[in-house]
């Protein structure tokens, strides 16, 4: 993603920012990141690069020092400084590589090693005893099957298992802008052909291909000091132009005004930082048993960003959100109030800020303020942000398997009800179910999951075999939006 901002104003705005923000108490947060520097699409599998370890680790000790640690510029209320309170921190990520490593990474910024002081128990016995490896600090990141190995599919909707999402993006290879565009670079893409028919074949050396075949040069720029070869040619120029092709032809694939669907990981994302901020409001009553997380940390593919950003209308705030967004970026939702926090506020009196990061953030380089759905305030309110996000969130398992079209597998007993459930609500007789991030994230890899156990049913009834151990995945639904009527998030 270019950033075509001018630096000076962004710094000025930066700053002023934060001087405005400083009196503001912050109560809970939603971070969601791309992966950090990783080897190329086209040649699998994909892996973390130690750039790569070394932008999201960057990234974790700047949100450290913003959110986290003592003397943070935007202390989470509350939140444990120093040695991590497992509680207070909700972390996921995909079962991908790139994308699980990411996420570890991340961590190891956000809370680094406590020392020997913190990092050390005094048993019954009087035996001191020291963590490993300085007082390394564990924490879990939650396995979700939303995105399982994208960044090992070169398709953009190739982890989102859902059927009408994958008919509407592949509408984009019949619509006039990509014949048109497939047609006027065609000369362009073939006079790459001795840069890379070691990957593609001739016929493949295209348009259609315009993001694997950036991804691959991008890598190569990067990593290959040999590139390019000896007497080939490779100004800066065409890079920038591979760019803005690849930006173009992802984005039409990410979201779509008139086919909703198109954007269902944006939709599902948009659910789950709905979820998370109603859990931080919800819980934080005095009669309420258990806490939720302060801080929701997630990983993700870039299909998401770009899906939630035509959603959000974030494409009108700035062209830059048309762009595929860099290793390490990150979007950031604060629940904020300028007023008291004793005892918590009410739900009106809260509100929402969005900032995104293009790229890793540090010091230097720190998120900036953005309106969302095309209107002119960096700050909404709860309310009205929860309303405006649930236009277009999709996070009930009943929900999702409606709008996907998907109707085997989990969905195949979902269906029916979803739509019996839907009628009601329009009747004024019924609700919606609450978001579930374990829902959300199980249903794809549920739809295949059944077709595996069948075959192996009849593997183990042909085979005179029998299974001694079976697990079962669960997940239940969450709360309504605090403070918002109508459908839950």
């Amino acid at each position: 993603m270019t950033v075509r901002l001018n630096c000076l104003l962004l710094s000025f705005l930066s700053l002023s920012l934060s001087a405005a923000h400083a009196a503001d108490t912050i109560l809970g947060v939603y971070i969601f990141s791309r992966h950090g520097d990783r080897t190329a699409k086209s040649t699998p599998p994909t892996n973390l690069t130690d750039l790569g370890y070394r932008q999201v680790y960057t990234s974790g000790s700047y949100f450290r020092d913003r959110y986290v640690s003592s003397n943070a510029s935007s202390r989470i209320q509350g939140i444990n400084p120093d040695v991590v309170r497992q509680s207070q921190l909700a972390v996921s990520a995909p079962q991908d590589t790139v994308l699980m490593n990411s996420a570890q990474g991340f961590l190891q910024g956000l809370y680094p090693p406590v020392g020997d002081r913190l990092g050390s128990e005094e048993l019954r016995n009087r035996t001191v005893v020291q963590a490993p490896m300085n007082g390394y600090q564990l924490i879990p990141v939650q396995m979700v099957a939303s995105g399982t190995v994208s960044e090992d599919s070169a398709w953009l909707q190739g982890a989102s298992n859902c059927a009408q999402a994958a008919v509407s993006s592949n509408e984009y290879y019949e619509s006039a802008d990509y014949t048109e565009l497939l047609a006027s670079t065609g000369d362009f893409y073939k006079s790459l052909t001795p840069l890379v028919n070691a990957t593609f074949s001739d016929d493949a050396i295209s348009y259609k291909n315009a993001y694997t075949i950036f991804d691959l040069l991008n890598v190569a720029t990067i990593h290959n000091a040999s590139f390019p070869p000896s007497g080939i040619q490779f100004p800066s120029s065409t890079l920038s132009n591979l760019r803005t092709l690849a930006d173009h032809h992802e984005y039409s694939l990410a979201f779509n005004a008139s086919s909703s669907v198109r954007a269902i990981s944006g939709s599902t994302l948009a659910a789950e930082i709905i979820q998370a901020l109603n859990a931080t409001i919800t819980s934080s009553s005095p009669s309420s048993p258990k806490k939720a997380p302060k801080l929701n940390i997630q990983f993700g593919a870039y299909a998401s960003f770009q899906s939630f950003f035509g959603l959000a209308g974030l494409t009108e705030a700035n062209a830059d959100f048309y762009g595929i967004p860099d290793y390490a970026s990150s979007m950031v939702f604060e629940l904020f109030t300028a007023g008291s926090t004793d005892p918590f506020p009410e739900p009106k009196d809260l509100q929402v800020r969005f900032l995104f990061r293009n790229g890793t953030a540090s010091n230097g380089s720190q998120p900036i303020s953005f309106p969302l759905f095309a209107q002119p305030r960096t700050e909404l309110s709860w309310t009205d942000f929860a309303e405006r996000m649930n236009a277009f969130a999709v996070g009930e398992q009943g929900e999702w398997c409606r709008v996907c079209g998907n109707s085997t597998g989990v969905c195949a007993s979902t269906t029916s009800s979803s739509e019996t459930q839907k009628q009601g609500s329009q009747d004024g007789s019924g609700s919606g179910g609450g978001v579930s991030k374990a829902v959300a994230g199980v249903i794809g890899a549920m739809v295949t999951l059944v077709v595996l156990l069948a075959v192996e049913a009849a593997i183990l009834l042909l085979g005179g075999l029998r299974l001694v151990r079976k697990k079962r995945l669960m997940s239940d639904g969450g709360d309504g939006v605090a403070g918002v009527n109508g459908r839950k998030g």
